[in-house]
Parts: C-alpha cells; sequence; structure tokens
C-alpha cells in the first residue's frame, strides 16, 4: 500500500483531487460532500509530501494560490486576473512539489501536461459559470420589483386599504398613502412581504 501511495504520479493525482475539491468547496460552502472529499484526498497526499522530497517553493505557492482565487471569489473587478494567477500558480505548484532529478519534476512529464491542461479548462470554466450563477439576481427576487411601473385594477380608497395592481406582468396586492383610481399608472416605492407599497407616477 505504501508503494502506491509513495508514487510520485499517484500522489500527484491525490494532490491534484484535493486542490480542486477545496477550491469548490470555498466557491459552494456547506454542502459538506466536498469538504470531507477535500479532506480525504489531502490527508492521502499529505502523507506522500511528509515522506517524500519535495521543493519548499512549490508547496508555498500552492499555498499562496489560495489568495488570489480568495480574491477572485469576493469582487468581479479584474476576477480573471487573480483566477488565472491562482490557476497557473495550483498547475506549477503541484507539478514540481515532488523533487525529481535535477530541474524535471518527479511526476511524469506528460501527465502533468495533460493533467494542468483538463484542470485549467475546468477550473476557468466551471468557477465562472459558478460564480455566474450564485451571483445571479434570481427572477423570484421580490426586491427587483421596487421602482417597478404598473397599473392599478382596482381602486385603492386610503391607507388601510388595499386594492391590485398589474406589476411585472404580474397582479400584486397594494396599499398607498393616499387614494388611487383603478387604471392609474403607478410605481413601486417599497415591498411589505407580498404587499407592494406603491405612489401615482406623476405624467
Amino acid at each position: 500500500m505504501d508503494n502506491i501511495l509513495l508514487n510520485p504520479n499517484i500522489a500527484y493525482l491525490f494532490l491534484v483531487s484535493g486542490v480542486l475539491l477545496t477550491l469548490f468547496a470555498l466557491v459552494t460552502p456547506g454542502t459538506g460532500f466536498l469538504e470531507v472529499g477535500a479532506f480525504f484526498m489531502m490527508a492521502l497526499a499529505g502523507y506522500a509530501i511528509y515522506l517524500l522530497p519535495i521543493h519548499i517553493w512549490a508547496l508555498i505557492l500552492l499555498v499562496l494560490s489560495v489568495i488570489p482565487f480568495g480574491v477572485a471569489l469576493r469582487s468581479t473587478a479584474r476576477r480573471g486576473i487573480y483566477l488565472g494567477s491562482s490557476i497557473v500558480g495550483v498547475i506549477i505548484g503541484s507539478a514540481y512539489l515532488f523533487r525529481g532529478e535535477g530541474l524535471a519534476p518527479a511526476v511524469n512529464i506528460w501527465l502533468v501536461m495533460i493533467v494542468s491542461v483538463l484542470m485549467a479548462v475546468f477550473l476557468w470554466f466551471v468557477i465562472i459559470k459558478t460564480l455566474e450563477a450564485l451571483e445571479a439576481r434570481p427572477s423570484h427576487d421580490l426586491s427587483s420589483l421596487v421602482g417597478k411601473i404598473g397599473e392599478t385594477k382596482t381602486e385603492i380608497r386610503n391607507a388601510h386599504d388595499e386594492g391590485s395592481a398589474q406589476v411585472a406582468g404580474e397582479l400584486w396586492t397594494v396599499r398607498s398613502e393616499s387614494p388611487i383610481s383603478a387604471g392609474t399608472r403607478v410605481r413601486v416605492i417599497e415591498r411589505n412581504g407580498f404587499i407592494l407599497e406603491v405612489e401615482v407616477v406623476e405624467e
């Protein structure tokens, strides 16, 4: 078993898998499965790192690669640059972590090339798309109704009376501080649960 775990190629695959799962766990925290998988893979990789000769600079580069990745998660400004630098750091750090003869990595160079390309493409597109999906405002986000223009379908007699209005293609219950007759253009100024506060749009 030790012969398998201490094989630089196998240890490299465990390391890459652990790093990928860790990065995805940072993007979508709280699922539990990614965290457990990342811990398991990193534990196996850590065993090899402890026993095999490594380049300290590559380990430091791997750890530092988390910093631009974290910046990319928190800010959309120059996200591509931060994410790209993180991916490059992960690729170089993981490839050269296990010390080989001379300047060559201990890991098979063809394995490094194939895994690096797949990892770069996968990380770039999946992380970008995941972040875009998480940051996109869902269509059912009721707060997006504030500021929308609609039209009352029933009369609103006073501040304690409720009426209905067509807003964003749907019929909503509305209230107003002042009386509004049916068929009047109104603007949503506030949302209280599923009731919209409206005011007359001045022509």
